[in-house]
């Protein structure tokens, strides 16, 4: 047997440049992992792809991401070897957080391994590209500056662990509504500010970074959610958060700390304080 964490992600900037041939968004955005992950077992079967989620065990069906990454790796290598995967879920589904693509991640990696198919790194990324937009990072981890539809990575130097709240309200989002809103109402993003964004990264500037914090979808799902605009303030106001985003198409919005008892701390705050009409989960984290 063999086990892997898959991490989530938070989008530290996400800046809009186009639209692909492909349909795809052509993106510029810093992504980093943060310590909330999923927790993926294998077990190698003689025949067939089993994908359980814990604490039910419901069976996952072919349109599952995880289930499509195992049948893509046999597809690829030819290898007919089995497995079993169970899939214990702490990361909010439909949040913005990539816990699909950070899953299908692990499962590349991990089926990799126990199948010994011996894929390079590259083979690897490139499988993760068919997959979706964000898997090509969560293979990667860390603190990186993507671009294209999210496939083409530079690796940044790594951030301290920095303290972070994460607040999911209790629906989800369609990414794929969010961009079709987007597209329809024509917005335009700002100049960008990734130049400035990757120095203070750089430079480990906590403050500069919480003030350069952005998301060009933000508009749009939280005219769509207002509950959105809601946890930003209270996350300001009442638990003294350095900066606070929306991370990817949403919904979960994230404060940032110095450090993650301070992170507690401000959850702490924010639970007792909060406006309870939001409905939030909470989760206290830092930087991966």
């Amino acid at each position: 047997m063999l086990e892997l964490l898959a991490p989530a992600k938070i989008n530290l900037s996400l800046n809009i440049t186009g639209i692909r041939s492909d349909g795809y968004h052509e993106l510029e955005t810093i992504m980093q992992t943060v310590a909330l992950a999923d927790r993926l077992v294998f077990k190698e079967k003689e025949r067939g792809i089993y994908v359980y989620y814990a604490p039910g065990l419901t069976p996952a069906g072919s349109d599952d991401l995880v289930y499509q990454a195992a049948w893509l790796l046999q597809e690829y290598t030819g290898c007919r070897m089995g497995t079993y995967i169970l899939i214990e879920k702490h990361i909010p589904v439909a949040a913005g957080l990539a816990g699909g693509s950070a899953d299908a991640a692990a499962t590349l990696k991990g089926l990799n391994q126990l199948w010994d198919l011996g894929l390079t790194k590259a083979q690897v990324l490139s499988l993760g590209e068919r997959l979706g937009a964000d898997v090509p990072f969560c293979l990667t981890g860390g603190t990186a500056l993507a671009r294209g539809k999210g496939e083409q990575i530079v690796a940044l130097p790594p951030l301290p662990p920095w303290g972070v709240v994460l607040v999911n309200p209790s629906f989800s989002v369609s990414t794929a509504q969010v961009y079709q809103a987007y597209d329809q109402r024509n917005l335009k993003c700002p100049p960008s500010n990734i130049q400035a964004l990757v120095k203070a990264v750089k430079q480990k500037d906590l403050k500069v970074v919480a003030g350069l914090l952005y998301n060009a979808l933000e508009p749009v799902t939280a005219s769509i959610y207002p509950e959105i605009a809601l946890i930003k303030q209270e996350l300001i106001a009442k638990t003294g958060a350095l900066g606070v985003n929306m991370s990817g198409s949403g919904p979960t919005v994230f404060g940032l700390y110095p450090d993650l008892e301070a992170a507690e701390f401000a959850a702490a705050r924010f639970i007792k304080q909060k406006n309870y009409r939001l409905k939030a989960n909470l989760i206290s984290t830092y930087l991966s």
